[in-house]
This record gives C-alpha cells, structure tokens and sequence, in this order.
C-alpha cells in the first residue's frame, strides 16, 4: 500500500478516501528523490496495431509499495486506453509479477477475460526493457458535429433511454423512458425497446438521414463487445443482442453511429461549449468517460472508466461485478449515491432501487436538507481528486471538462 500525506480536502462522508493521485505523485516523487529511480515503460497494444504508451519511473525492487503502484497503474491504463497486449518495459521481477497477476487464474482475471472479449484475443502481457516497447501509434477519428438535417438520436442507460429527433439542429422531440435492460436474458427485449423509440422520433420528421446513439459498455465497430445492459443474456445469444445496432442500420437504410457514452459526452461538450481539447464523464447508474482532443478528434480508447482505481483505501468498498475496491463505479454513480445513504444519516426501504434512492437524494436536495448536500459535496471531493488522473493519462486532454449527467447525478 502506497502511503501519501492525507488528503488538504477530505470528503465529508467518507474520511477513509485514498486519492489516486496523491498516492501516486507521492511514490514518483519519492522514488525520484531517492536516487535509485528506473524507468518503466508501459505499451497498450490494441485492435489493428494500434498501440498506447505511458512513461514513469519506478524504485528497480519489487517491494510491495512499487508493486501496490505499478498494478494500479495498469489497471487503471487498461480500462483507459484498452487492449489485449501489455507490453511491459522495466524490471523483470515487477513484470513477472503483472504477468502472474493479470492471466487467467490471477487477481485480474475479470480484466484480462475483459479485454478478450472487447479485442476479440487472449489477453497476455510481454516483458521486455523500456527502449523495447514499440512507439506509439493512436487512432484520432474526426465523429460527429453534424446539425443539418433530419436526425434521430438515442441514449441507452441502465435505467432509462432517451430518443430526440432533430431537424436542422433544433430538437422537435424528446422522451425518456424506463426499462430494466440488465435483467433481460431475450434480446428481443432490448431490440424492441430501440427500435420502437426510434420509430416514434421518426413520426416528428419528414424524413431520417441519419442516427447516433451512446450506450454504456464497449462498443467496437457499432457492436457491443461487453456491456451491463446485456449482462443477463446467455452466452449463446449475446452475438444477437451485440449486433442489435447493425441490425437497425440495415433495417432503416442511414448510416447509424453508436458509440461509448463518455465519448458522446466529450463530443457534446466541445460541440457546446465550442471548444476542444475536452473530458466528458456521464454519471448514472455507471461511469463513463470520453475524450476529444485539441484537433476536436475522438482518440478511439476504451474509455471504461467504470473499472479504473480511483481509491487505493485497503478498505474501500467492492465492486459486485469485477471483485475490485475503489473502482469508478462506486464513486460516479447511483452507487456512489447509495452507498455515502447511511453515512448521512439517510435510511430508505431496502425494496426502494437504485434510481428512486437517487430521487429522493435529489428531492431532499431541493428542499435544503444537509444530509443530501454532504452527499453531493463527497462526491465533488471525488470528483476533483480525479480528474488529475484522467488528465495525465490523456495525452494532455486537459483543457475543459465536459459534465453531462444524464438528468441523474448533476
């Protein structure tokens, strides 16, 4: 475990909170001030030779405070940037470790049958020398921004969806409408949703020239690859639930764009506030993150934030579906709504779910009442401790924050 000075602001609720980011500038900076720092090279290798690389040093033995870092560091790279091979540049022993660590049988195995499943490959990681690591190679595509037209739009959330039809960048229509996609094992389920919630947008237009839509999840080439929504549908018909957005392109002939919603969150917040370089994060019943550059360029990551340490308390809590602490997750969500109730003081009936407990927070916050104010201003002390992270592992994206909350964590 990393020790590092205590946070100059704490969270309210939450007095355990271990920031990422103190934790690790306080190891870089000690490690260079001993004298005996090495570099460590990491390269993220991905689909179609695509390949991320991240520079720092690290202390040459492998002592648990630099393995406690070098694997958070990892992690959270993995769920930033993405892929199937980790090239690992520095200490052999450090490396034998993330080796063991993240395969099959490791403590990471959740992430590397992840990242299988995303890349369509085995995950593996490779143990070489800093000056051995492949160069960079990053995709930057140039997505959205387009107002003329008849357009239809959709957001997939775990709770609810959202559909707008727009003509000429002026919205005619707009609905939300709630569902329980998670608990779904039919695909049929969530194409019907869709497809029904496109049609009535349809209605508001003269014609469709063309759709976009955000989901949560992994999204590779307009299919799902790993996603909450579809966690119910058995492995033998999650290929028909994952191709549901093609399926709706061959059906209503326009080219149809669906991608993460954290990017669509960044490209909104450009669009908006007409400027680049920016850090869209959507809260809601999970966490996503995006990115556009300062060339207003979508940079193709994975952006599942959802997963990335942000805590490093030994004692923070866990994720129900990777097994891990201090995930996103938990602190930029309905979750971290839930799980800050009891140290405010709040109890809600255990039937009540996720999105009514956040409702009622929100109610409470209208009203005044502290309790619901501690809870937003935890969460704000998150939030500001994180966005450091992000940035450095951004390639500089860095400028703005772009913040949509889907109505739900504002």
């Amino acid at each position: 475990m990393i020790r590092s000075p205590p946070s100059r602001i704490p969270a309210p609720l939450d007095p355990g909170f271990q920031p990422a980011v103190l934790a690790n500038r306080f190891y870089v900076e000690s490690a260079k001030a001993s004298g005996q720092a090495v570099p460590l090279v990491l390269g993220l290798e991905r689909e179609n030779g695509l390949l991320s690389r991240f520079e720092t040093v690290v202390l040459p033995g492998a002592d648990a405070t630099t393995l406690h870092y070098v694997e958070r560091l990892v992690k959270f790279l993995l769920w930033a940037r993405g892929g199937w091979k980790l090239h690992f540049g520095g200490p052999k022993a450090i490396g034998e470790f993330i080796r063991q660590t993240y395969a099959a049988r490791g403590a990471r195995k959740f992430d590397c049958a992840m990242m299988a499943l995303a890349y369509g490959r085995k995950f593996e990681v490779v143990v070489t020398t800093p000056g051995k690591v492949p160069a960079e190679q990053e995709a930057q595509l140039a997505a959205g921004g387009h107002l003329q037209g008849c357009r239809i739009g959709f957001d997939l959330g775990a709770s609810d969806y959202k559909v707008s039809a727009v003509m000429n960048g002026a919205a005619l229509f707009t609905e939300e409408t709630p569902w329980d996609p998670k608990n779904q094992p039919d695909p049929a389920y969530h194409y019907h949703h869709i497809s029904a919630a496109l049609h009535r947008a349809a209605a508001h237009l003269p014609r469709v020239d063309a759709i976009g839509g955000s989901s949560a999840g992994i999204i590779v080439d307009n299919e799902i690859r790993v996603a909450s929504l579809l966690r119910a549908v058995p492995k033998k018909r999650f290929a028909q639930a994952a191709g549901v957005f093609k399926r709706i392109q061959q059906e209503w002939k326009v080219p149809v764009v669906v991608m993460n919603d954290g990017d669509v969150t960044a490209l909104a917040g450009a669009l908006s506030l007409r400027q680049n370089g920016m850090l869209g994060l959507a809260m809601g019943s999970s966490e996503a993150a995006g990115f556009v550059d300062r060339r207003g360029r979508i940079t193709g990551w994975l952006n599942e934030l959802a997963f990335a340490p942000v805590d490093y308390n030994p004692v923070a809590p866990v994720d129900e579906w990777s097994g891990d602490r201090g995930v996103g997750a938990l602190y930029f969500s309905q979750q971290a709504v839930n799980k800050l109730l009891p140290a405010a003081g709040l109890h809600l009936p255990a039937e009540m779910g996720l999105p009514e407990r956040l409702k009622e927070v929100q109610n409470l916050m209208a009203k005044g009442d502290d309790r619901a104010a501690r809870i937003y201003e935890t969460i704000g002390v998150y939030f500001g401790y994180t966005i450091p992270v992000v940035s450095k592992n951004s390639n500089g994206v860095e400028d703005l924050v772009g913040k949509r909350g889907r109505g739900e964590v504002d």
